[in-house]
């Protein structure tokens, strides 16, 4: 896997992968929600990108960035790394473009995941206590075959792929919008939403929601060092370090 200095997407990024997955991905609704809205005496719509083949906005990213690489990288295959919406994004892509998948998950993830993961046609390799450890050994496996990388959010092409999301909020939305909140693990979505909404509408506000159990980048962005660790319902977002990308600027 060869390291280089990657810098992050623009608007023109963002709208350049919107052009590229169209029609691969589903343009999912934006809803307003009476509940959300009665209880918070604010005017709530929600985006469904549980309504995506593989039930996640992670398809978004990992099309955008396959659809990046080169005949030959295609033809060699990718790596990645991650305990279930990433490895199906990619492993389900891949599949349907004909490029060779292998992911690597950590060795507790849950059968289904797995499953689900291969049914798609990815090589599935579990090793690791953790994601971190997955990780190293993803990037170890894609040296030694000669594999390119997919980073689940520390990647260009995947953050741009991410921002699709807020294009369609900002374009579909019943009224406009005048705050994003948007949920925080390693940066990835909220940094492409960010670079969509804030180029289109400058006045925007865009919130990141973290877990109490995993406040990384609420720790780099305020200076403070407060512990990461446990179970957590919001399992997808458990990332004990935002990437170098989506942190720039903090």
């Amino acid at each position: 896997m060869t390291t280089k200095t990657l810098s992050p997407p623009t608007i023109d990024d963002v709208r350049a992968a919107a052009r590229v997955i169209h029609g691969a991905v589903e343009r999912t609704p934006t809803r307003h929600s009476d509940t959300l809205s009665r209880i918070t005496g604010a005017e709530i719509h929600l985006k469904f990108e549980n309504l995506q083949y593989t039930a996640s906005f992670k398809e978004r990213g990992a099309l955008n960035k396959l659809l990046s690489l080169t005949e030959d990288q295609k033809k060699r295959g990718v790596a990645a790394m991650s305990a279930g919406n990433h490895a199906q994004g990619v492993a389900y892509h891949g599949g349907r473009l004909g490029i060779p998948v292998t992911i690597v998950m950590p060795e507790g993830t849950p059968f289904t995941k797995v499953k689900h993961t291969k049914d798609f046609g990815a090589h599935v390799v579990l090793e690791g206590a953790t994601i971190s450890e997955s990780f190293a050994h993803a990037t170890v496996i894609a040296d030694a075959k000669g594999l390119t990388f997919v980073h689940p959010y520390d990647d260009p092409a995947v953050i741009a792929g991410q921002g699709t999301v807020a294009l369609e909020m900002l374009a579909d939305a019943e009224e406009p919008l005048d705050t994003l909140v948007v949920p925080i693990g390693g940066g990835g979505l909220i940094s492409g939403m960010a670079v969509a909404a804030k180029a289109l509408k400058p006045d925007i506000e865009v919130i990141g929601v973290q877990a109490m159990l995993y406040p990384s980048m609420y720790n780099l962005i305020k200076g403070q060092s407060l512990p990461m660790r446990g179970d957590t319902l919001a399992e997808g977002i458990a990332v004990k370090a935002p990437g170098r990308i989506t942190s720039e600027g903090y």
